[in-house]
């Protein structure tokens, strides 16, 4: 696969481009991201499906920076999808032709099970989920794919769009329980098996559902996908939303932008939700642009990462580790000392996965500056470790990477992020250990050690002097009152 791939989304409403760069086999990121309200389904569900003039010249002139954007970075793979309205359209060859001929580009015209296949695929890699059904609403249609195991079992496209059900209805000034008629017969076609208590939601017409949540609770962390919420806790302002006159949208912290489509799009999700008996939606900032990604980068793959692997922490490792030996060693005598301990803070071992992806990362930071590399190190993480894991988890790793010197989190620090943070007590045990792993590493020989920990004495044995470590360890913090006792065998 190219370094640089370049995947173009021309929805019903929107047309996007992602520009993505590998940094290994499996590891990548967003360098760039390029969106125009196109409309290319304006006009179009009252005209019989037929693409307008107008919305095909905005399609063009859009298209034709979207490739200007895609040579400034030297991109060396393009792939373009479209979805409903083209698939739709009567006349779609007329516009796939005048692409093909002004513009050198060719479009793939996908149905939709592929589409609602390729946001699976997205959904079942870079979220944090085994099992659960995704729901796509765009302009025309929405997609949905059931996930068991992190796989798609099965998928199922609807003729339900924000922009369809828009020109069908609100601009018909037709009331809304004729929507809402249409809608649930459309949801008829549902099997009776379609139900599950997590939806994981996709789409502009979801993101910007999500974003007014957030800001509604006064949410933590402003990282959007991975964000939940209960169903039932946001019905009430789910519905605000679809009756609120326009002109009220901005008081639910809705954008403009999406002030012409969010109330059907909301209507669309309501009944949704209800039909699936969903419990919990899990916002995902990825879709069909990344499955289309995904599906060409784990085509060997069966369409999945390998086990144990998450595409960000490669992602960072490679792009911001100036050390790759030393991250390995601190990672072995991190985890030595977690199996050792982890029975006094964390006997289940529910924090072992956050504490040894910190173990990886926390000195990338140096790779900016030395002195405050720690800072560094935390903040790449809280903004740019998306994929595969939990706010929780992803705030758990950015707090101990910050706080693995000397000092143990400082609460003015870790109070803003509390909701999202593990026990005190863990959290002090975690920071400590990742602070001693670095102190037995100071003389960065990567010693063999042992080490025990009975009736508050902490006993490690070296097969090295550790003269160096032993200075460091005496300056730490420790998260309870012992003894730590180095030794080394005659």
């Amino acid at each position: 696969m190219a370094k640089r791939t370049a995947v173009i989304d021309i929805g019903s409403n929107s047309a996007r481009m992602i520009v993505l760069e590998r940094t290994s086999r499996f590891g990548f990121y967003l360098i760039n991201e390029t969106k125009s309200r196109v409309r290319i389904s304006e006009g179009a569900y009252e005209n019989g499906g037929n693409l307008q003039p107008h919305a095909i010249e905005r399609a063009l002139s859009a298209l034709r920076e979207f490739l200007a954007i895609a040579k400034s970075y030297k991109v060396r793979k393009i792939l373009c999808v479209a979805t409903s309205a083209v698939r739709d359209a009567p006349n779609k060859h007329l516009f796939l032709r005048r692409v093909r001929k002004e513009l050198g580009l060719y479009i793939k015209v996908i149905d939709g099970d592929t589409e609602a296949l390729l946001g699976g695929i997205a959904a079942a890699n870079l979220l944090p989920v085994e099992n659960g059904i995704t729901v796509d609403i765009g302009g025309g249609s929405t997609e949905l794919a059931r996930i068991e195991n992190k796989r798609v079992v099965e998928t199922l496209s609807l003729d339900l769009g924000t922009v369809r059900l828009k020109e069908l209805f609100s601009d018909r000034d037709a009331d809304i329980k004729s929507a809402i008629a249409y809608i649930r017969k459309e949801l008829d076609k549902l099997p009776a098996h379609f139900r599950c208590d997590t939806v994981i939601g996709i789409g502009g017409t979801i993101r910007a559902l999500s974003k007014a949540i957030m800001q509604r609770i006064d949410y933590p962390l402003d990282k959007l996908h991975g964000f939940s919420y209960d169903v039932a806790k946001q019905k009430k302002f789910i519905d605000k939303i679809i009756t609120a006159p326009v002109t009220k949208l901005k008081k639910y912290s809705i954008k403009k932008e999406r002030y012409d489509v969010i109330k059907e799009g909301c209507l669309i999700f309501r009944e949704i939700l209800e039909r699936l008996d969903a419990q919990a939606v899990i916002t995902s900032g990825a879709g069909v642009r990344e499955g289309v990604f995904l599906r060409d980068l784990l085509r060997n793959q069966n369409y999945r990462f390998p086990a144990n692997f998450n595409p960000s922490v490669r992602s960072l490792l490679d792009r911001f580790c100036i050390d790759e030996k030393g991250m390995r060693c601190n990672y072995r005598i991190a985890s030595r000392l977690y199996d050792a301990l982890h029975h006094l803070f964390d006997p289940e071992q529910k924090l072992r996965r956050e504490f040894l992806y910190a173990a990886k990362l926390l000195n990338i930071g140096t790779k900016i500056e030395l002195y405050e590399h720690h800072k560094h190190s935390s903040y790449i993480i809280l903004n740019d470790l998306d994929y595969g894991l939990t706010h929780s988890q992803i705030v758990t790793i950015a707090t101990l990477v910050r706080f693995h010197k000397k000092k143990l989190p400082n609460g003015s620090v870790t109070k803003p992020l509390e909701a999202l943070l593990p026990k005190s007590e863990a959290l002090d045990w975690l920071s400590f250990l990742l602070a001693l792993a670095e102190a037995l590493n100071k003389d960065r020989s990567c010693p063999r050690f042992e080490v025990t920990y009975k009736e508050k004495l902490l006993h490690i044995t070296s097969n090295t002097p550790l003269y160096l470590a032993r200075e460091e360890i005496k300056n730490l913090q420790k998260p309870a009152p012992f003894a730590i006792v180095i030794a080394t065998p005659q």
